[in-house]
């Protein structure tokens, strides 16, 4: 019940992404959010003129709440107005979906006469029009008109015009709101991956939406509870210690220690302390008695990050502490019982290490019952987009810092990146992009580190040298083109790869890129490819 459970909510958020996204994608072909704050700038100042009016204020509905706030306005500076959803001209035009004229507000006190004590003026008359969307014809905002000049009333044809005005406007309005529901539905996201993750014991949230990621989860569910060891295969900044505590918080042991270790990190000469303890006197130094670190996890778990490293001649005493649950300390006479459970993790291929003759073949069947393999992220660039808006999020609790969130370009040049250090390097290229950007802006890839900005191709991070600094895209000469070719031949490397999956189907091929079928027949057009390659 509960694997279904969590699929659904898996499916149903994964789903809501993609909605969001394909609808971006028809709305940013050609514009951007700066585009759009010109353009409705452009607008506020227009309608005065052509009304013959004092103001003009654009309103819009926060998605999600019944929060309103002034865009733009005549002499305001952004989100000034929040009129309420109840008691205000705008709130009653965006609540009913219609127009409202008033010519004689000195009659009829509301919200307007709030406003016009806080800014020291006098509201005579208005014409609010609804805006709708253009995508599910909902409303999203207002047009605010004020002030008839020459003590005039607005009438009818004032009305008309105004109309035909917010339907051009409804596409920027929609693209604003777009854009900050794909911030605001980070926070949504953590608490349904972190209510998931309860449901099961595990306070630890994984993101992940992808089929591989749903396989894996749905693996650490099962065995979450099942006294087995464990082995947890993947690159490097995969996320493999946030796997074993999710095991460990979802197990009986859950009350009990957790403590991990890095393999690597020890040197050779003090592994076999550090894990089995010593006695006083039992090595120059060894002034008193000391606990191993498979003492500190009696009762709990036992996490060994990078067990290949492990020195082989450490390696039998480990054997014999997994085989009969007891080691002695260095300098001890007396064997120590432990009640533990192992989870072990490497980067490496443990198998071709024993082949090798680096890790002893007894030591490996011993180790683990269970293997778990968690892909890299350029594996399941399904996740890449949900994780940079969670990670922005809390990078931005974090810093105390408020950001317009990201540009749909930035977006897309994640999707497109091979992530050598996976997620760890997507955190830090996010926290790196909060610090920089300024505050209230949007994130641009003018604040994007060198390694994403540099051309190259997408292969795997073992092929190449510098693994901090891997190549994005392929160039026919070689040579470093600017970022509008770098993008041109990102989205088509995208379109065939995703063509060669679907055996054509434009359709399919355009569900799997996130776009609409006449988005894709565009994208074929402009680039001038076949959709049988």
């Amino acid at each position: 019940m509960t694997s279904a459970i969590s699929n659904l909510t898996y499916q149903a958020i994964q789903g809501r992404l993609s909605v969001l996204q394909r609808r971006l994608h028809i709305l940013n072909e050609s514009w951007n959010m700066q585009a759009y704050s010109t353009s409705l700038e452009l607008y506020v100042e227009i309608i005065p003129s052509l009304l013959q009016a004092e103001r003009c204020t654009i309103f819009l509905k926060e998605p999600g709440s019944d929060r309103i706030c002034s865009v733009f306005g005549t002499g305001l500076q952004e989100k000034q107005i929040a009129p309420p959803l109840k008691g205000s001209i705008a709130g009653a035009v965006i609540s009913t979906g219609r127009t409202v004229i008033e010519n004689e507000l000195e009659k009829h006190p509301g919200y307007h006469s709030v406003t016009d004590k806080e800014l020291n003026f006098v509201t005579r008359n208005i014409l609010c029009v609804p805006v709708k969307s253009q995508v599910d014809k909902e409303i999203t905002g207002a047009i605010q008109v004020i002030n008839k000049l020459a003590n005039k009333s607005f009438d009818m044809d004032d009305q008309k015009i105004v109309e035909k005005i917010a339907d051009h406007i409804s596409i920027f309005l929609e693209g604003i709101s777009l854009h900050q529901e794909m911030v605001s539905i980070s926070s949504e996201l953590r608490q349904d991956f972190s209510q998931l993750l309860s449901s099961n014991g595990m306070d630890m949230p994984f993101i992940g939406s992808s089929p591989v990621m749903l396989r894996l989860l749905e693996q650490v569910r099962a065995i979450c509870d099942i006294p087995v060891n464990v082995l947890v295969q993947g690159e490097s900044g995969t996320g493999k210690e946030v796997i074993a505590k999710m095991l460990h918080k979802g197990s009986q042991r859950r009350e009990q220690p957790f403590v991990a270790v890095n393999c690597a990190a020890i040197p050779e000469n003090l592994v076999e302390s550090e894990l089995f303890g010593y006695e006083k006197g039992a090595f120059t130094g060894a002034m008193q008695c000391k606990k191993g670190l498979f003492e500190d996890a009696d009762s709990g778990t036992l996490f060994l990050d990078e067990i290949a490293e492990l020195p082989l001649t450490v390696q039998p005493k480990l054997l014999r502490a997994l085989q009969e649950g007891e080691a002695y300390r260095l300098g001890g006479k007396k064997p120590i019982r432990y009640d533990i459970r192992i989870i072990s993790a490497t980067h490496k291929d443990l198998r071709k290490e024993v082949a090798e003759g680096r890790f002893r073949e007894d030591l490996f069947f011993r180790l683990f019952s269970v293997e778990l393999n968690l892909p890299p992220l350029r594996e399941r660039s399904e996740d890449i987009i949900s994780m940079a808006l969670i990670f922005f999020r809390d990078t931005c609790e974090k810093f105390d810092k408020k950001l317009a969130g990201f540009h749909s370009s930035v977006l897309r040049l994640f999707e497109g990146y091979a992530w050598p250090g996976n997620v760890r390097q997507l955190r830090r290229e996010v926290e790196r992009l909060v610090a920089l950007t300024p505050a209230d802006h949007e994130i641009t890839l003018d604040y994007c580190s060198a390694e994403l900005m540099t051309p190259g191709d997408k292969s795997s991070p073992e092929q190449h040298e510098d693994r901090s600094s891997p190549p994005l895209l392929s160039s026919a000469s070689g040579v470093s083109s600017s970022l509008a070719e770098e993008i041109k031949e990102m989205e088509i490397e995208r379109i065939r790869s995703a063509l060669l999956k679907t055996n054509g189907n434009l359709s399919k091929a355009a569900s799997l890129l996130g776009i609409t079928r006449q988005g894709l027949d565009k994208k074929l057009k402009r680039y001038n490819l076949k959709h049988r390659l």
